[in-house]
Order: structure tokens, then C-alpha cells, then sequence
């Protein structure tokens, strides 16, 4: 990879060693400590890199100087960075100010940080954004690693943690379909995260291999939700299949573009959402006089080890990489891309992208992966998500299918 395109002209070649510092921001995924790992072994193997600070718990730390040289942890600690959720350093949502960002710069120089690295969302991409501003004449160079299992990063074709978080919500659906299918007597109603992106939600789909799996009906934050519509949906299936089985996103809006359950508590971008599933389960039962139920993966579906996507861990460890080499490349200002090369077979390429150009830009399911009526997603996000997952899910049976046919085909 050629690191000269986006090369500041006003970075010096120092010939002197200086330390590294990785900070994470926002929420955590399966792949989170994936990349730090990525970050740590590139790092171990530079000339450039003295120490390999962490922040521990994210931007604010900085501010607190309360920095961990990771450097010389244990080899085995560091592999243990493959199978451990969450963030090994800690994060946080810290908002800050303006002459918080230029207080960095003595704290960075006092401890001889050369390379700053921000892995996180468009949120944590901000953050990055403004610190290689205030840091551009110091000779400190500051990357970005993308993360985010929302999958709202801008200019990039996935996030690192949304292959994880896609492989989840597809088996968990997958599993309650089978459920569902075994006493059809219910609609169950799946509520998938990702705020105002519906990527997660869509992922479901992947769950299906037959005609009638589960999910039966998706409905995503980009189109209206209308509950006449979503009652006539449900209603047509239940008469059909006998068990229903509905995902839908937290971020569901009405015509009007609030969401369908006012948010529990909401400051800057963070936001509580209430219990949509909950709630399209009481409108099926009050309305329908159906039994319904509602399951909310949330937190498990972007800390299960166990469904860690084999394709995200790599790419999360390749783009921890990637930031180490711009940086003591003296890139700054720029986040590692995820770019898929043509042709049917899987591949990446990691580009050096302008931070600029993903500072709190989110990024939603386009049209074309969204059914006319906007209960469900096309095959053309199937074809897009499934290589992200491993290939297919477990194979799971049904005598009981298998008996319908039979019995279909007798009359």
C-alpha cells in the first residue's frame, strides 16, 4: 500500500523514535480488541515506535494522562486480545470542548506521542478529525481505525464489528424461527440495534434458506412505519403460516419521523431508545388478537464471542495494522478504509480515506436493498452481506416440513 497520496507537507522526518497511543470511542464490538491486537503487533515490529500506550477509557483519558504501555504485555495477554469482547483499554462517549482538544497537544509532546490512533465510529471519527488539527503543525500524526456495528460509517463498505453483529442477529433469528415453526401458535418479534441505520435489522434475512423461513416480515429506520401496514402484514401471515416471525430496528420512525416509542433519555447523539419490540407485540395483541411476544438481543449481539464473524476479526486485525504503518508514515488526518475489489470472489483493499470526509456523516441502507412496500430487503443486500458472515449458518432439519410437502403433494 502507498502511503505518499495523502502525505501532509507540513510533517518532518524526525529520526528519533516517539510512542504510540491507540484510543477507543464509542460502543464496543466482537472485533474491538481484534484491531488493538493488529495495532499492538504492527507496532511491535516498527522502528519508528518507542512505547505502545492505551488510553484507558477513552478520548477523556488523554486529558487524565492515564496511559498503559501495552508493549510489553505477556504474548499470551495479547492473543487473548482475538477472543475477548468488548475493549481491553475502555471507551467512552466523552463530549469535548474545543480548548480540551488544544490541551491534548502539550499532554501528547510531554509524553513523546508521535502516532495517535482513534478506533471507532463516525462519532470517535470526529474526535480524530479535530485532534489532527490542533496536532497538524506538531509533528504528531493522528489515523483512524473504523468501527461500529451499526455499519454507518461513511465512504466505506462495511465497518469492522458489523460482520460479527450480522453473523448474530441471522442465527438468533434462524433459531427462534425454528422455534416459532415447532408451535406455530404466536408472532415473535425480534428488535435488532442500530439506531437510525438498519443494516443489522436487514441482516436477518440471512436466516432464510427456504421459502417460509424466518424472518417473514423487516422493517427498517429508512422507511415510515405505518402500524395499519404492519397489522395487515402480520395479520395475512398469521392466517398463512400459523407462526410469524417479525425483526425490526430500535430506530423505527412514523410519517412524521419520530420514532414509533419516544426515547427513554437522549443527550447529543446518544439515545435510549424505548422497547419497540415490546410495543408492535402489545399492538398485535390488542389489536389482532394474537399472542405475541417480543426478544431483544441488544448487548449480546455485539459481544458474542461464539458468533464472531472469522472475515471481521481478520479485517478488524488488518485495518489495526494498516493505521500503525500510515502513521509512521506520517499520514495524518485519515481513517483506513474497507474498499471491496470487483469480481465473485470475496476480497478487500484497505485506502487511506480523508477523515473529513467521515466526521459524523452516517450512512443508511440505500433504496435498492429495500422492498417496494418496505417489509423486507432485496436479494441484492443478500448478495452484499453474505460473504461478510463466513458463508452460510448451521444446517438445521424439519420432519415436519418434510411431511407437509408430502401431504401437499398428495392432494
Amino acid at each position: 500500500m502507498c502511503y505518499d497520496e495523502h502525505r501532509t507537507e507540513r510533517s518532518k522526518v524526525i529520526d528519533m523514535a516517539g510512542n504510540l497511543l491507540v484510543v477507543h470511542g464509542g460502543g464496543p464490538t466482537a472485533v474491538l480488541n481484534a484491531s488493538l491486537y493488529g495495532v499492538i503487533r504492527q507496532a511491535q515490529a516498527e522502528k519508528e515506535v518507542d512505547k505502545i500506550y492505551g488510553a484507558i477509557g477513552g478520548s477523556e483519558a488523554i486529558l487524565a494522562e492515564n496511559f498503559l504501555d501495552m508493549g510489553n504485555m505477556p504474548d499470551e495477554k495479547i492473543e487473548l486480545l482475538l477472543h475477548t469482547p468488548g475493549t481491553a483499554i475502555g471507551s467512552s462517549r466523552f463530549p469535548l470542548e474545543q480548548e480540551q482538544y488544544e490541551a491534548m497537544v502539550s499532554i501528547l509532546k510531554k509524553h513523546d506521542i508521535r502516532y495517535v490512533l482513534f478506533n471507532g465510529g463516525n462519532g470517535t471519527m470526529d474526535t480524530c478529525g479535530k485532534v489532527s488539527r490542533v496536532c497538524e503543525k506538531e509533528g504528531i500524526f493522528v489515523v483512524g481505525i473504523p468501527k461500529t456495528m451499526d455499519n454507518d460509517i461513511s465512504i466505506i463498505d462495511h465497518a469492522p464489528g458489523f460482520p460479527s453483529a450480522a453473523k448474530y442477529i441471522a442465527t438468533v433469528t434462524k433459531e427462534v424461527g425454528a422455534d416459532v415453526k415447532s408451535l406455530p401458535i404466536h408472532v415473535c418479534i425480534i428488535e435488532a440495534m442500530g439506531r437510525n441505520a438498519g443494516w443489522i435489522t436487514a441482516a436477518s434475512a440471512l436466516a432464510r434458506k427456504n421459502p417460509g423461513d424466518a424472518p417473514h416480515l423487516i422493517y427498517l429506520p429508512e422507511r415510515n412505519f405505518c402500524e395499519e401496514e404492519f397489522l395487515e402484514d402480520v395479520k395475512k401471515l398469521y392466517d398463512e403460516l400459523g407462526g410469524v416471525v417479525v425483526v425490526v430496528s430500535e430506530g423505527l420512525r412514523n410519517e412524521k419521523g419520530e420514532s414509533i416509542v419516544p426515547p427513554i433519555f437522549q443527550t447529543d447523539r446518544a439515545i435510549y431508545y424505548g422497547d419497540v419490540g415490546a410495543y408492535l407485540a402489545e399492538l398485535v395483541i390488542k389489536k389482532l388478537g394474537i399472542k405475541a411476544r417480543s426478544e431483544k438481543p441488544g448487548l449480546c449481539g455485539r459481544a458474542s464471542m461464539l458468533l464472531q464473524s472469522k472475515v471481521d476479526r481478520e479485517e478488524a486485525i488488518l485495518a489495526g495494522r494498516e493505521a500503525v504503518k500510515a502513521a509512521v508514515s506520517e499520514q495524518t488526518g485519515v481513517m483506513v478504509g474497507i474498499r471491496r475489489r470487483e469480481g465473485e470472489a470475496y476480497a478487500v483493499e484497505m485506502p487511506l480515506i480523508p477523515v473529513e470526509e467521515v466526521m459524523l456523516h452516517e450512512r443508511v441502507i440505500p433504496e435498492e436493498y429495500i422492498n417496494e412496500r418496505g417489509n423486507d430487503i432485496t436479494e441484492s443486500f443478500v448478495r452484499w452481506c453474505r460473504p461478510l458472515i463466513d458463508g452460510d449458518l448451521p444446517e438445521m432439519v424439519s420432519f415436519k416440513d418434510d411431511a407437509e410437502r408430502k401431504l401437499k403433494s398428495r392432494i
